[in-house]
């Protein structure tokens, strides 16, 4: 291995988790998702509609993909500019994370015109935070020879959407209104900040050797794997925003309502720990279809057991297999492009984003041109959960044509 003068050596792999834990924590558990235990707080308000709620998350998604296409063409971006290296990954981590701060704090203060460039430039902090922290945290990891620590960095995002989802509830049973909530979360970014700030130093270190798995894949097989991540963002969307409101149009009058939110993050987060257990040698293919189908399942369960028992059922297969679906296409992005890892992720997270874009407008259409709110949602999670069926059959063709060298698969 060869790296910076900074080098790993004195690094502590746990310390590197930690910091990409919290990273995560606050671009991803706060920065995009503290939205959706807010939006029924912000209903309640008449600051927003469902049709406006709609177009703040797309705002929010569109800025995560453009922060994505950013980090996916950054290597001819430099070029272009005639520079001779890139941002030090943990700058562009560190500068992320305090804009996720402000922008957070933004929605607190009046000025409903200016929240969809809030929810824009959050969505673009958290891309550019996501991709280099991930890219940052397993390079460091594999060089201190703790690649499987990894799956600790994915705990962050279900962490902070677990404790920004309790946070909203005991919010909204105080009677307090969305923009002390905006405040609050913006503090809670900050002091997480804080904390991992330290951690966030050293450069990448980048692999000497080549492995029989470094020769370039054809081009069809990274556009039918980006494929394949993409829909995984459509997949999930409409259920990570609108499941609280679902959830009371379905059940009004319940007092666990706020709780299926909480317990999606509580779910994420033990997903992304059972990673940590899985052998390396696995085909991170075969692990994705069956994360696929565990989604699409919690996804129909909305529609098929609209019970207190099916959501909260389907918020956890949601949530399980939600960062570990991140973790296992990133470990194989590394593996397909251990050369060019940082730009494959990039654009990975560009058609996630895309799969993300698409979701809020499907539902406002929908919302618009059915029967009832309940029909809409139907048919929105219907769609969702066909896209994630196509996901896992994409993956499994492509575990089938190319499989791993020394598998028998």
């Amino acid at each position: 291995m060869s790296s910076s003068s900074e080098g790993a050596a004195g690094a502590r792999p746990l310390a590197i988790a930690f910091a990409g834990l919290l990273s995560l924590a606050i671009a991803m558990g706060i920065g995009r998702f503290a939205f959706t235990p807010l939006l029924p707080m912000m209903l309640h308000d008449g600051v927003v509609d469902l049709g406006g709620a709609s177009w703040l998350a797309t705002a929010n998604y569109l800025g995560y993909w453009l922060g994505a296409m950013a980090c996916a063409l950054q290597p001819t971006m430099w070029r272009r500019w005639g520079l001779r290296r890139p941002l030090r990954h943990t700058a562009v981590v560190r500068a992320g994370l305090v804009a996720t701060v402000l922008l957070t704090l933004g929605m607190a203060l009046p000025g409903a015109a200016l929240w969809p460039l809030w929810r824009g430039l959050a969505g673009v902090a958290s891309a550019l935070v996501f991709v280099y922290v991930s890219g940052w945290c397993l390079a460091r990891l594999s060089a201190l020879g703790a690649p499987a620590l990894a799956g600790i960095i994915y705990v962050g995002p279900g962490l902070g959407i677990t404790v920004s989802g309790l946070a909203a509830s005991a919010m909204v049973a105080q009677g307090l209104q969305a923009a002390v909530g905006w405040a609050v979360f913006a503090l809670l970014a900050a002091a997480l900040t804080a904390l991992a700030w330290s951690q966030l130093s050293g450069a990448v270190a980048v692999s000497a050797a080549a492995s029989a798995d470094d020769a370039p894949p054809p081009a069809g097989v990274l556009a039918a794997f980006t494929l394949a991540y993409g829909l995984a963002g459509f997949g999930y969307i409409i259920t990570a925003t609108f499941l609280p409101v679902i959830a009371r149009q379905t059940l009004p009058g319940s007092i666990w309502l706020d709780l299926f939110w909480p317990l999606f993050g509580l779910g994420v987060s033990t997903g992304a720990l059972i990673t940590v257990r899985l052998p390396m040698q696995l085909d991170r293919r075969h692990l994705l279809m069956g994360c696929y189908a565990m989604q699409a399942t919690g996804v129909l369960l909305g529609v098929w057991w609209p019970t207190l028992a099916g959501f909260a059922l389907g918020s956890l297969l949601l949530g399980l297999p939600f960062t570990a679906i991140t973790l296992f296409a990133m470990q194989e992005a590394r593996r397909l492009r251990p050369h060019g890892a940082s730009a494959l992720i990039g654009l990975l997270t560009a058609a996630y984003g895309l799969g993300q874009i698409a979701g809020p407008p499907l539902v406002a259409w929908l919302l618009r041109r059915t029967a009832s709110p309940a029909e809409g949602f139907a048919l929105s999670l219907y769609t969702a959960a066909a896209a994630l069926a196509a996901g896992l059959l994409v993956f499994g063709g492509l575990a089938r044509w190319r499989p791993l060298a020394g598998s028998d698969a």
